[in-house]
């Protein structure tokens, strides 16, 4: 029987949940608050967009620290090979890089966009440009949705894609675990993942803008030997402390006082303590009687120097010939461990993503429908799940909201 079927939210899981459905023969409704959908979309991957990962379900099952054993179903019914698949049959080319990263060969986000939006025009969906201020519930089974303009309409089900509480500028701004709540349904709480960190060193504004390739990110509990977080990467400076793959990764792993972590970055990761300090010495007989300050040219960043030897507490202006065994020890050590303390997380509404949503208890993972009211169902970053940079994000989006879209 055909269903009238509501999607709140015309974000990557809400447009995917509205194909889905409607592709099903279902009688399909996206409310979107923008005037136009896919907003975040457009601007992942520094407007690349980003749109899934090339990997297997293990290896995105790795990349999702929060809700990993919920997702084996959603992404066992649309996997990655599936979201490559879908687009590319819209005719959206896509390339793998590295990291297995996927982007559209024309390095456009909009192409990714538009190619969802032909997608729900192709069944019919009509999208709505309007404000849900309300879910009405009757007899435990979802009823009607009520917008802003006071107008009440009914629905056999209703899927919540609203998205989470970062970069609301986009129109995620919480819409979704309001009505969650208001439905019975409890939210965990929220947080940013994903997200630059702020650090006590005010040595990072001097370094604003620089960024560093190849070099090894470790995150460490206070007074812990084992890092919480240790990855190969790439990382920036910013006048507030630190950003990039690397920084959103490790603060995904953040989960307690932000004060309680520190981060150790080793500028030569493909070096040893004992082969730095022969290629030191090196450096050092080629310009013997060279400043201190000045001898460090070949081997790190220019404006990174500076930071590196005021940090060894050297005299910048002492002769390298004269620099003791004791002094190379600590610039090595300034090298592989350059220290850095957190002081907190940036805000939410610059993360990539939003930790913590709808608990999982309380939603079927076979069928995203949940299990307080019937004809309810949840697609996206709404629901306590969140993953790793690298596509797998939008891969989650695209995963819960096919299946959402299926079930329905």
């Amino acid at each position: 029987m055909k269903k009238k079927v509501a999607v709140i939210g015309g974000g990557a899981a809400g447009l995917m949940a509205a194909f889905a459905a409607a592709k099903n023969g279902n009688d399909v409704t996206v409310f979107e608050k923008n005037t136009r959908p896919a907003r975040k979309v457009m601007i992942t991957g520094k407007g690349r967009c980003n749109v899934t990962n090339n990997c297997d379900k293990d290896a995105f099952l790795l990349n999702t620290p929060h809700g990993a054993r919920f997702m084996h179903s959603a992404f066992s019914a649309f996997s990655s090979k599936d979201t490559m698949d879908f687009f590319e049959g819209l005719g959206v080319p896509l390339k793998t890089e590295r990291g297995n990263r996927v982007f559209p060969v024309s390095d456009k986000a909009v192409d990714i966009v538009d190619a969802l939006v032909s997608a729900v025009n192709k069944y019919d969906v009509k999208l709505v440009n309007s404000v849900v201020t309300q879910l009405f519930a009757e007899n435990g089974h979802i009823r009607s949705v009520t917008l802003e303009n006071g107008q009440t309409h009914y629905f056999d089900s209703v899927i919540i894609a609203t998205g989470g509480m970062s970069y609301p500028v986009t129109g995620s701004t919480g819409d979704g675990y309001k009505f969650a709540q208001s439905l019975g349904h409890t939210v965990t709480s929220l947080r940013a993942s994903l997200v630059p960190i702020m650090t006590k060193e005010n040595f990072c504004s001097k370094l604003c803008g620089l960024s560093l390739k190849n070099v090894k990110l470790s995150l460490y509990l206070e007074g812990k030997k084992k890092p919480v977080y240790s990855e190969l990467g790439e990382m920036t400076f910013t006048d507030f402390g630190i950003t990039g793959p690397l920084v959103l990764s490790a603060s995904a792993y953040i989960d307690k006082e932000p004060e309680l972590y520190v981060i150790k970055i080793d500028l030569k990761p493909a070096l040893d303590n004992d082969t730095l300090d022969k290629r030191i010495l090196r450096d050092f007989a080629a310009g013997a009687n060279k400043d201190f300050i000045n001898s460090l040219d070949e081997l790190l960043p220019k404006r990174l120097i500076s930071v590196v030897i005021n940090n060894t507490g050297i005299d910048p202006r002492k002769k390298v010939n004269s620099l003791t065994r004791e002094e190379r020890a600590k610039l090595v050590k300034e090298i592989k461990e350059l220290t850095l303390s957190v002081l907190r997380l940036r805000p939410v509404e610059e993360a990539v993503v939003t930790s913590g949503g709808v608990k999982l208890k309380e939603i079927d993972p076979a069928t995203m429908q949940s299990k307080i009211v019937e004809g309810l169902y949840f697609a996206g970053e709404v629901i306590d799940v969140d993953c790793f940079t690298g596509g797998f994000n939008l891969q989650a989006a695209f995963s819960t909201g096919f299946l959402a879209g299926i079930s329905v």
